[in-house]
């Protein structure tokens, strides 16, 4: 950990809710300056006002990342305001589920645009303060559903799988340069995303786990503190699945 004159800053997108809010909470609390970034302002106050209070450090960006430019921008302007620019964890997304027989070409291309295409435009940003400082954390929050795909999610699949070439092809680009890059890929975890399954689906996928649970936003952010620290220089280009044993590969 670096002194507070030190401070790492990273950058989280989607920090509103769910997985982000836990992961900028878990790195405010590891002593980093989190800037919360999403679309909507008023949830990111009110995370930021309960860091502030908790004894962390945590500043605002409104990002539309349905907008590469205004998110080349917006990542500008943070690096800009902070002086640096030391850990990007991209974990927006959004889904449009349907049957690939059945999916529109917007269904498709929305989901690319959001979930593959923004968080290149933020890496990119990001890593030439990352290579300056000779130092950068990029962790891309991809899903199972990326490494063995998932019926009804074509659109989903397709982007995260994407975002772990990505990943691989960044820690071969940076890694000279000090920057690692590497995926935590979810499996069933309880959010505003997995409410709305059934107790017959979510029995049959927690009967899939070796686990036999669904796991919690705070599993993902312990697994994001790791990669994201001065500890874990030697990982890189790596997709950890964090699924209670749903996958094994």
């Amino acid at each position: 950990m670096t002194d507070a004159g030190e401070r790492r800053v990273a950058l989280v997108t989607g920090a509103s809710r769910g997985i982000g809010k836990a992961i900028a909470e878990r790195l405010a609390r590891d002593g980093r300056r989190v800037i919360l970034a999403a679309r909507s302002e008023g949830p990111l106050r009110e995370l930021a006002a309960s860091i502030e209070a908790a004894g962390g450090s945590a500043g605002v960006k409104l990002i539309d990342l349905a907008d590469q430019q205004a998110v080349q921008t917006a990542v500008d302007e943070v690096t800009k305001a902070e002086g640096r620019l030391d850990i990007v964890v991209n974990n927006a997304g959004i889904t449009r589920d349907n049957l690939a027989l059945r999916m529109s070409d917007d269904e498709f291309t929305d989901v690319v645009s959001v979930n593959l295409t923004s968080a290149f435009v933020v890496c990119r940003a990001a890593a030439r303060p990352m290579m300056k400082g000779k130092f950068g954390r990029i962790v891309n929050i991809a899903s199972t559903s990326g490494v063995v795909g998932n019926a009804g999610q074509a659109n989903y699949a397709a982007a995260k799988a994407g975002l772990i070439g990505l990943t691989k092809t960044l820690a071969r680009e940076l890694g000279a340069k000090g920057v690692t890059a590497n995926v935590i890929a979810p499996g069933f975890i309880e959010t505003d995303m997995t409410a709305n399954l059934g107790d017959e689906i979510k029995g049959r996928v927690m009967d899939a786990m070796a686990l036999r649970r669904l796991g919690q936003p705070a599993d993902i952010a312990a697994a994001v503190a790791y990669v994201t620290s001065d500890e874990a220089g030697f990982l890189t280009g790596q997709t950890i699945c964090v699924d209670g044993g749903l996958t094994m590969v």
